[in-house]
């Protein structure tokens, strides 16, 4: 009798055990699902890699691309940004087989803009308000610094102004290589510009620039630590949120130490993501004129190539509510893609 209570009792704590173990067991979280990028076919100068996209922006019904150095595409004036009507892309992405797109290019007017900007570097962002359109532009004389300016598109299309003495000074926050402020966010009376490096390995708290439409600075606004580079967003919806193209290259390691990121560690990587150190994603955020915030909620990654074709993205709009169009410069070459949500 004593042997068979024997024999229960251990049965019993062995039971017990196995059942805090199950208990005490954290489920493994699912690993998130990757997104791939469906490429649109583009034809013409715009598909060269010199091209170096840098921006998107919608005006009206129209995508436009702005090339890193306009001055490439020679026109009656400055040289080029180019256009694709919408109903384009819808054709390509609804058609099978489809055909590539040929952009429709739109003349610079920016009498001397290249040489009045010491050490120019070229076109980094890109936005619309009406027929008033913002850019910033980007510089190393000696060190990094980033500039604003406005023009205005012609009622036609056919030509983009520039108001190349109407300027001010977008001053880094941290002395980085190719690093100045490349978003733009526009309300109807603000101009909002983002830096491109904000990780908590710097010493300064991130912020962004806030000017009113007249290029006057009237405040700055909070933003959160983001390991890794923002390089674009897309317009604020009706609740004032907006996404953004986070990006990391691993050669970026030499010049940069970046923390853990705490977005992976929070949402876990997708299957690409975990085996490459490329960074490759959308983030959303909100905004609100006391500061700009990141929404909780997973971030879109992209499926990956691998580390040595790392695709630079560089530009970002929504597509409806199907998702976003997005685009790279010239690493590893120039790729128009669709990203469903």
């Amino acid at each position: 009798m004593k042997k068979i209570s024997l024999i229960f009792v251990i049965a019993f704590l062995l039971f017990a055990c196995s059942s805090v173990q199950n208990v005490q067991k954290p489920e493994e979280p699912v690993q998130p699902e990757e997104v791939i990028v469906q490429y649109i076919t583009l034809k013409g100068e715009i598909s060269e890699p010199k091209a170096e996209i840098s921006g998107l922006a919608w005006y009206g019904d129209y995508l436009i691309l702005l090339p890193q150095y306009p001055h490439l595409f020679p026109s009656d004036y400055d040289g080029s940004f180019f256009a694709i009507p919408k109903s384009k892309i819808a054709e390509y992405l609804n058609e099978v087989p489809n055909a590539p797109i040929k952009p429709i290019p739109i003349s610079l007017n920016a009498p001397g803009l290249k040489d009045i900007i010491e050490g120019y570097e070229g076109f980094e962002s890109i936005a619309f308000y009406g027929n008033t359109v913002f850019f910033t532009v980007e510089s190393s004389p000696a060190e990094m610094m980033g500039y604003l300016f406005k023009g205005t598109i012609s009622d036609d299309m056919k030509t983009i102004t520039v108001e190349v003495d109407t300027r001010v000074e977008l001053p880094p926050r941290a002395p980085i290589s190719n690093a100045t402020d490349e978003t733009i966010l526009v309300t109807n009376d603000r101009v909002i510009t983002i830096y491109e490096i904000n990780s908590e390995q710097l010493e300064t708290e991130p912020y962004a620039y806030v000017f009113d439409h007249s290029l006057n600075l009237v405040d700055s606004l909070s933003l959160p630590y983001i390991e890794y580079r923002l390089t674009d967003a897309t317009e604020l919806d009706e609740n004032s949120n907006f996404w953004m193209i986070n990006y990391f290259w691993p050669g970026d390691q030499k010049d940069q130490k970046f923390s853990l990121d705490p977005i992976a560690r929070k949402y876990g990587e997708g299957e690409t993501h975990s085996h490459y150190n490329t960074v490759e994603r959308l983030l959303e955020f909100h905004y609100s004129p006391e500061g700009i915030t990141l929404n909780k909620k997973a971030p879109i990654q992209l499926k990956l190539i691998d580390d040595k074709n790392s695709r630079n993205w560089e530009g970002i709009v929504r597509y409806g509510d199907r998702g976003f169009l997005i685009v790279s410069d010239k690493y590893p070459q120039t790729y128009l893609g669709f990203v469903r949500k």
